[in-house]
């Protein structure tokens, strides 16, 4: 890569990464997984790892999940098999494939003449990839595989003999696969087509550079293999995935074929809004850098490429009313590579460095005042405290019922124990039992429960959504409900 060599062992640079990874590395054991995202791939995971279903995904006992491919829940699951089931060892393994994002882009800039930890401290200091150093998604996975992919064909590029690069490109696009899917050729291919034609590179030097026949059989081998056995063990898989996941969700407005949810509609355009936020202060700084050399952008192999890497994702979600702010995780390894190639002659270092601070500083301040003030867990987007801060025994006929909806961090700290009741005939049942049953209610659904039922409704706990109560199972009780109802 055309660097010119410069050094920076910022003793502040050091510092701050190994203070942040730390950090982060504190966080995904000490923090409940979140409802509904993380929480619903978590429990994935825990289900494969106790039933031993390692094709189907399942998002309930023998309710198969097609919305996505499996390698981030077959790793969490591995994770569960090593450390046991804890928010550790969900989060770990994309804790493990951020970490080595960074040590490949630190010996990039090393051998570059820049600082290790310069790549480490921009990625870090970005508040999509620092939440995403630890977190159950998808999109850690899909993102690892395309940075693999972009890096490797822009190595193979420039090498005039194959080297393992050559055959990376291929393996980025096999677990791409196996990561999210054919989105994997959505977001890469039409960048690098696109530099292709700008370079004017002739379609003999792509073919030669790249190991074709035996790439595209590493990739086949790789990815293939597991969409031909969950179609064969659940029907209906491919159509879903392939047409419902890739052309409905993001091209039909509203799109009702969601079978775990609904849409997460947005301003059309909103992608950029996300951009700017959550790359925050870094994508300024390189906006800023590509207006004052817009007239040599496209001069420069290097940048053009790190360009086109850039900006295709978000130009491609424009269109599409039905994202996260996820989708731009990909996006932020081009920005730190732009930042790497213009960091010499960059002005202010100092202030840039202080100002991308203010991100992991806020985490940081935030996580130990909700930890002193007592408030950490009341403010939690999780049932972890409420289920775990009770004596529910489980396996003594203690039962965790919900009012309307089960959360999926519900399920996944009881161990798939928790369950519905859905009407005032299901709970009428569970007020017979002799059991002692706990019941969890939103604070927007308690309304709906009929007072002379809440009268029956002793509270526990509470946090800012829910308030879990124990039931009490008295004939009486029930009795009474009766008369009043007559």
């Amino acid at each position: 890569m055309p660097f010119k060599n410069y050094k920076n062992t910022s003793f502040y640079l050091t510092v701050s990464v190994f203070v942040i990874v730390f950090f982060r590395l504190i966080l995904t054991a000490v923090i409940p997984v979140f409802d509904k995202t993380e929480s619903r791939y978590a429990e994935i995971a825990r289900l494969m790892n106790e039933t031993k279903e390692w094709v189907v995904l399942q998002i309930d006992y023998s309710i198969p999940f097609w919305a996505k491919p499996p390698l981030s829940t077959w790793l969490s699951a591995i994770s569960f098999e090593t450390f046991g089931v804890s928010e550790f060892a969900v989060r770990f393994p994309s804790f493990l494939l951020a970490i080595f994002l960074l040590l490949l882009l630190g010996k990039m800039a090393k051998k570059e003449g820049l600082s290790f930890y310069l790549p480490a401290f921009i990625l870090l200091t970005m508040p999509e990839f620092l939440i995403h150093t630890g977190v159950v998604s998808t999109d850690s996975a899909l993102s690892f595989s395309i940075a693999l992919m972009m890096i490797s064909f822009w190595k193979a590029m420039q090498n005039e003999t194959k080297t393992f690069w050559n055959y990376v490109f291929f393996i980025g696009l096999g677990l791409g696969f196996l990561a999210k899917g054919p989105i994997i050729l959505i977001l890469t291919i039409p960048p690098i087509f696109f530099w292709i034609l700008l370079q004017k590179i002739a379609i003999k030097t792509i073919y030669t550079k790249l190991p074709w026949f035996t790439g595209l059989l590493l990739t086949t081998i790789i990815s293939i293999p597991w969409y031909i056995l969950a179609e064969q063990r659940s029907p209906g898989f491919l159509d879903y995935f392939i047409v419902g996941e890739h052309f409905n969700r993001f091209l039909v407005p509203g799109w009702k074929g969601d079978l775990y949810g609904s849409g997460h509609s947005q301003p059309l355009g909103m992608i950029w809004l996300f951009l700017l936020a959550f790359t925050f202060p870094w994508i300024q700084i390189v906006l800023y850098k590509l207006w004052k050399e817009r007239k040599t952008i496209f001069k420069d192999k290097y940048v053009s490429y790190l360009v086109f890497w850039l900006f295709w994702t978000p130009l491609f979600f424009t269109i599409s009313k039905n994202i996260l702010h996820t989708y731009i995780l990909p996006v932020t390894i081009p920005i730190a590579l732009l930042m790497m190639y213009w960091w010499k002659n960059q002005e202010k270092k100092k202030t840039i460095l202080i100002v991308s601070s203010i991100f992991p500083a806020l985490v940081f301040v935030a996580f130990f005042g909700g930890f002193l003030t007592g408030k950490l867990n009341y403010y939690m987007n999780s049932d972890k405290y409420l289920i775990k801060n009770q004596p529910i025994d489980f396996n003594h006929k203690e039962s965790l019922y919900y009012w309307k909806e089960k959360s999926y961090s519900g399920q996944f700290y009881s161990n798939g124990k928790a369950k519905v009741i859905l009407d005032t005939t299901a709970l009428d049942a569970v007020l017979k039992s002799t059991e002692k049953s706990f019941f969890m209610v939103s604070n927007r659904r308690k309304k709906d429960i009929p007072k002379e039922y809440q009268l029956l409704m002793k509270p526990l706990d509470s946090n800012y959504k829910n308030i879990l109560y124990v039931l009490k199972p008295w004939e009486s009780s029930v009795r009474t409900i009766k008369n009043r109802q007559n």
